[in-house]
Order: C-alpha cells, then structure tokens, then sequence
C-alpha cells in the first residue's frame, strides 16, 4: 500500500538549514512507513514503543524561542520547559513534533497535565497517570495497568501486536543501552576526568532524537571509545586542578549554555550528572526474566526518583552517594522557574549536602538569557570558594 504523501509545515521556507534538513529526515522516515511517537518524561516506557517497532523521540522543550508564542495560551509564571514543549507544538517548528504519530504524556506535575489538554487540541494524545507515591502498596500494580492501557493503545491505533517475547528483546537493549550510558558516567570518576560534562549532555541529547535504539547504541560506544583512548594515549582536556562538580535538579538540556558550560569555562568540571537523565536513572534496569515482563517495566520505571514522588528520600541518598563515588567539590541544583517540587525539595537536598561538608548552590532560571550574566557572576564566585 502506497505510504500518503506528507506536507511540510506553512512556515517550512523560514527555517534555518539545520531545521529545515530535520524536517526533511523526518519526512522521509514517515512516508517510508516509518511510526514516531513523542515522549516527554523518563517515565515512559519505552520498551512498549520499541516492541512495537514505533520509534520514539523526546519532544520536551529546552529552548526559549517559543515561549512567547506559548504565553498566548499558557501563564507567564509557568515552567519554561512546559511552555516551550506547547510552543513548539504551537508553532509547528519541531519536525519531531510535526511529524509525531501521538504525544505520550504523564501526570507529573499540574502544569504539564493541564497542558496536555491544550496540547490535544494540536496533536492525539494518550496521557499516563502516574502514581503520586512509591510507598502505597498498590502503587506498582496501578502503574502497570497504566502500561497495559498504552500497550493496548498502540496496539489498535497502528493494527500490530506486541508480544512479550518482543518486550522482553526490547528490554535487553534498553538495558545494554542504559549500561553503556553508565559505563561513560563513570568515566567521569577518573581524576581527571576524560571529557567535560556539558559534552556528554549534548551527546544524551543527541541521542534522544534518533529514530533506532541501535544509532543511539552506536552513538555512545563511538564516545566511550573515543574518550577511552584518548585518555590512555595521556590526553587530559580538563586540569587536575577543576572542581568537581555534581549537577542535580531539575532536566539540565535547557541550561548547557548558560550553566554547564559556564561552570567549565570558569575552573569547574561536571563530573556527576544528576538528574532525571543522568546516571541515577539510567543505573535502574528492567528484570528481562521476570514472569510478568509488563510488571517489570513498570517497576522500573515506577522506582524512578522525582520530586513529584512523595516521599522522595531515595533521590537524596543517591546524591549522598555520587558526592562520595565522583569525589565531588561542590553541589549546584538547577531549578527551572514555577517547578515548585524541586524548588522545595531543594531544602532537603542543601541540608543533606551541608551536613556532609561540601559546598551547595541553587540556581533558580528559566531558558532566557536575561539572567545570564548574573548566573556567570554566581557561579564564578562559588568555583572560587572551593
């Protein structure tokens, strides 16, 4: 059956190059039977997708350049990583979100789920209701009839079957995946360390954009390689003399420019990355032998440490235990603007950093570059107390 024929957005002759080359990829991907679904959170499980043979990209926004556009419908005093997901939505000029299939969302926090609700206006949504507790009992058994809903969503939507034979297949390279990622999260322990951090954020970033687990595979094993033996042949980018730095809060992907890159351009190296994306999460495998493969998924994903969770002490002992693992110099928490529970969960995460005897900073921002040069400022002055 001939693949319909896609139209490129109104606005297609205004990109730059580099957008207007993505839309195109996408494009082509799409028209030769290719299926994407977009994701938003490090809760979806993206073991059912990859069953499926549906490939999934990450459409969370991390640049200003929409934001605006999504203030004609969404409150100023509202989380930038929100508004510029919506405004990209908006404005048709993410080719991901474009060309998306569906939106996979959660109910993390109240801003996102009550943006899903404009976002379903633009594109098909399927929300998933994330639990708001670990502890309860039966937690772990709503969540995996959550995954079972969008199994089964998939399922009708693009007429296939996903078996657990595939789940369990799709299970093994996520795991191998998310082992190679930590494999170059420890390299970062060395002192020095092999490659700056705001280096291996873009690298995950790359990542989450490509259509196939085995490009993404492919992506890490050529840096791990490549960091490997440059480091044996006695190249060390970073001096022996940068602080240790632990990055933690809220997803980092907005704010490399205006604070990853700021901390290693002032005498700091990122040697422990913290967040939702970094190795805390990526250490949590799937049980690929598990009876029930779907409750094992779930159980993954359901361990995962954010502070929408309450109680979220885990995430706080994990941070306990990179300071001492990374050998670390000093904490910064990123907290993206309106992101209310990492903002007072940050109380807890100072006191538990003090306690231990190393210097923290919590920087509050969005993705504007108003507040740049008084980040710069901040940041400058705590690398030279360390």
């Amino acid at each position: 059956m001939e693949t319909e024929k896609l139209e490129l957005p109104k606005t297609f002759d205004e990109f730059v190059d580099a957008r207007k080359a993505a839309f195109l990829k996408v494009k082509d991907f799409k028209e030769n039977g290719g299926k994407l679904a977009g994701y938003l959170c490090s809760y979806t499980p993206l073991e059912i997708m990859d069953a499926g043979g549906i490939s999934s990209v990450a459409l969370c926004g991390t640049s200003n350049e929409t934001v605006a556009d999504a203030e004609i419908d969404l409150p100023k005093n509202l989380c930038p990583l929100i508004k510029a997901t919506y405004g990209f939505a908006y404005t048709d000029k993410c080719p991901f979100t474009y060309f998306a299939d569906m939106i996979i969302g959660e109910t993390t926090c109240d801003g996102k789920k009550k943006m899903y609700e404009l976002l379903s206006d633009i594109k098909e949504m399927h929300v998933l209701h994330l639990p708001q507790s670990q502890e309860r009992p039966y937690a772990k058994q709503i969540w995996a009839e959550e995954l079972r809903i969008l199994k089964e969503h998939l399922e009708e939507k693009y007429g296939i079957e996903i078996t657990d034979e595939k789940l369990r297949e799709a299970a093994h390279n996520r795991n191998h995946l998310r082992e190679l990622m930590c494999e170059m999260f420890e390299l970062q322990a060395n002192c020095p360390p092999p490659m700056k951090g705001a280096e291996m954020l873009v690298a995950i970033q790359q990542g989450t954009f490509a259509f196939r687990i085995e490009d993404q595979i492919a992506g890490i094993e050529r840096l791990l390689e490549k960091a490997k033996a440059a480091y044996e042949a006695g190249e060390q980018p970073i001096p022996k003399s940068a602080k240790r730095i632990l990055l933690t809060g809220c997803p980092s992907f907005g704010v490399i420019q205006k604070v990853a890159n700021v901390i290693e351009d002032n005498g700091g190296v990122i040697v422990c990355i913290d967040d939702c994306g970094g190795e805390r999460t990526q250490r949590m495998l799937v049980d690929e032998e598990a009876d029930d493969i779907i409750q094992a998924i779930a159980d993954r994903y359901l361990d995962i440490h954010c502070s929408v969770m309450t109680r979220n002490d885990a995430r706080i002992e994990n941070t306990k235990a990179m300071i001492e693992k990374y050998k670390v110099d000093g904490v910064v928490e990123v907290v993206l603007q309106a992101c209310h529970t990492f903002n007072v969960e940050a109380t807890a995460m100072r006191n538990a950093v003090e306690d231990m005897g190393i210097p923290y900073m919590k920087l509050e921002t969005d993705y504007s570059p108003t507040d740049s040069g008084q980040l710069e400022t901040r940041i400058g002055a705590f690398l030279e107390i360390l």
